[in-house]
């Protein structure tokens, strides 16, 4: 029986911890500023931060063409694409909505990872490890949520596609030549993040539109560039790389926990049973799955 060794289960809490606070803070940047703005600024700012502790390092940029035709494809499925459906779509849907819809993300990933992920085939403690964290977002989120789904149809979908983005960018990660530092390919991937998202913007929205938003749209989506974006891409290509696509899903059942967590700390919103009752179930099932032997069923 394979475990998981505990620190690759603190990253993935500690991941999600910062992914948690995503949901609220693209709420408020896209209030005034537009979606792919906010993708462009996010991903400029991750760049400024990881290229200097690439060069401090002495790390190198991966050198072979293969590595940096994948790059545009987690860039364009991690980054540029995700972070827009996302904006776009929290627009109109409600976060708990928003929590079921990216919940597919895990589902999707399980079911990729067994054709396409090495080392990371399809097993029944998977199945209702990934059952469990479904299980445990639904407690959070409450029945209520259920009835809104299908009133934004667009947008919902949008969120629920990037779900699925994240899922691909999980499996293309796992398949990445192997050498290389985790700093090069974080620095590659949001090198090709800034080369699709900053033209985007540009085009879609105009060069001026990051001048016309909101101090605190600003503000926010710096946080982004810093912690949710550049430092959140460390933790998750070694995430992957360790332990490979399908534990690393589980981080979108730990999102929606995380996020009424700093609704608490910041808002000084209570925290109710179902909170715990939600986190209990989603640990149970990062768990199982954690020690689900590595064979085929």
């Amino acid at each position: 029986m394979n475990g998981v060794p505990f620190r690759d289960v603190f990253w993935l809490i500690t991941l999600a911890l910062v992914w948690g606070s995503s949901f609220a803070a693209i709420k408020i940047a896209v209030e005034t500023m537009p979606p792919m703005t906010m993708v462009a600024v996010r991903t400029v700012i991750a760049l400024c931060m990881l290229l200097p502790i690439m060069i401090a390092q002495g790390a190198a940029l991966p050198r072979d063409i293969k590595s940096w035709y994948m790059g545009v494809v987690l860039a364009v499925f991690g980054l540029a694409l995700p972070f827009f459906l996302i904006g776009w779509g929290e627009k109109r849907v409600e976060s708990g909505q928003a929590a079921i819809l990216m919940a597919v993300m895990p589902i999707a990933t399980i079911a990729l990872a067994h054709f396409f992920a090495r080392g990371d085939q399809f097993h029944w403690r998977k199945l209702v490890g990934i059952l469990l964290g479904f299980f445990g977002v639904l407690v959070l989120v409450g029945p209520e949520a259920l009835k809104g789904l299908g009133g934004q149809i667009w947008h919902q979908l949008a969120i629920a596609g990037a779900a699925i983005c994240y899922a691909i960018n999980a499996i293309v990660t796992r398949n990445l030549p192997s050498g290389g530092t985790l700093i090069g390919r974080a620095v590659m991937v949001m090198t090709c993040g800034v080369a699709i998202s900053l033209p985007s913007a540009i085009l879609l929205d105009g060069a001026t539109a990051v001048f016309d938003a909101s101090a605190e749209s600003i503000w926010i989506t710096l946080y982004m560039g810093v912690l949710p974006t550049g430092l959140a891409t460390l933790i998750y290509f070694y995430i992957v790389e360790a332990q490979g696509p399908s534990f690393f899903s589980f981080v979108n059942y730990l999102n929606p926990v995380f996020g009424v967590l700093w609704g608490a700390f910041l808002l000084s919103e209570i925290v109710h049973l179902d909170a715990v009752l939600a986190l209990v179930a989603i640990l149970i099932g990062v768990a199982i799955s954690s020690w689900a032997p590595k064979m085929k069923l």
